[in-house]
């Protein structure tokens, strides 16, 4: 495919699809370039499946991403309740958990206050009585147990909802579409792309750069060269176990170093995420380690006695990336705010995001 349009858009992710339905809500034309022969299949296809507010982002002080993580929920419910919907999330505290039941209590008030004390953003603290029905959860040394609610969702069918809602208001999407050259020597842009059967060019006043994972091979190939994004690849890796879960999602600390872990009911089974471990290499090849696998059983086992899993029995494992910056040694505490760097101040022809 040839043609000139506004906006192009490089990605096929949650990003690209939701700048490609801004734009052409604004009355833009827009021409989506995907690498695969569908939509999500990098970090927007193996989350967590989350539309959550942002609560562990309290312990390194970042309110202003959990202000603005609890309104995109929100706004989500609203907009998109066939595919989003609220989750009640049990938060267990130990007698040996590095997170007191009063620093959690404190986390939890101070999360419902960021959310307006809006009904989904209040919490609760569950009846020791009632412990022995959540799901064969762990209660020796359990001092408390406290809920409060999250959002679910189906990341690839969200992805896919978004993007048609953009064709729906004119953008146009190409699939097996891999980016080789971006020109910004004119005054707009040319983007060359391979497609199964040959090399295209489109031409568009700006191109984002929505590539997730890929974000700076894509800048890597526009001439004349622009900055490099300043960011690291991390490694978030998922397996999938049978038995499913009835009261919801549990968000427990992980015996081996305390980072917080999800359990959650999905599709008959039950999810458990994440890790976070450094990653170097092509991003189209980023698969669970076995040590991470280990982690995550570990987790499980130790949060639910009765259900322990074997590696044997694990029904799946997929892995996703993060893009984070490098300033910050510590993965678990770099900001999670999407940034956007442009390739020059004044009418740029290319944003990336981050």
């Amino acid at each position: 495919m040839t043609g000139r349009f506004d906006v192009a858009v490089i990605g096929g992710g949650i990003h690209g699809a939701g700048v490609a339905q801004a734009a052409a809500a604004a009355g833009h034309s827009i021409c989506v370039l995907e690498q695969f022969d569908g939509l999500a299949r990098g970090t927007s296809g193996r989350s967590s499946k989350l539309i959550h507010g942002g609560l562990r982002y309290l312990e390194t002080f970042q309110l202003a991403l959990v202000r603005v993580c609890l309104y995109e929920r929100a706004l989500l419910l609203k907009n998109a309740s066939q595919l989003v919907r609220l989750v009640p999330v049990c938060l267990p505290v130990y007698r040996h958990s590095r997170r007191s039941a009063w620093r959690v209590r404190s986390g939890l008030l101070l999360y419902g206050l960021l959310g307006g004390l809006t009904p989904e953003c209040r919490f609760e603290t569950v009846p020791k009585r009632e412990w022995r029905n959540l799901d064969g959860l762990e209660t020796h040394g359990l001092r408390a147990v406290f809920r409060y609610f999250d959002a679910q969702t189906d990341d690839v069918a969200l992805t896919q909802a978004v993007m048609r809602s953009a064709q729906a208001l004119g953008a146009h999407l190409i699939t097996g579409a891999r980016v080789t050259h971006v020109d910004l020597s004119g005054h707009g842009a040319e983007v060359v792309y391979q497609s199964a059967h040959a090399e295209e060019i489109i031409r568009a006043r700006v191109v984002v750069n929505a590539a997730g994972p890929w974000v700076n091979l894509v800048l890597q190939s526009a001439t004349p060269n622009p900055r490099m994004l300043p960011v690291s690849l991390v490694q978030g890796a998922h397996i999938i176990v049978p038995g499913t879960l009835t009261h919801g999602i549990y968000y427990a600390e992980a015996p081996r170093d305390g980072r917080p872990v999800f359990f959650m009911p999905w599709r008959g089974n039950t999810l458990v995420g994440t890790t976070e471990t450094a990653y170097s290499g092509d991003p189209a090849e980023v698969a669970p380690l076995p040590t991470e696998i280990d982690y995550l059983l570990a987790a499980h086992a130790a949060t639910f006695p009765t259900r322990v899993v074997s590696r044997d029995e694990v029904i799946d494992a997929f892995a996703g990336l993060r893009v984070l910056p490098t300033k910050d040694p510590s993965l678990s505490v770099r900001p999670r705010e999407t940034r956007l760097l442009t390739d020059r101040m004044q009418t740029p022809r290319l944003t990336s995001i981050n």
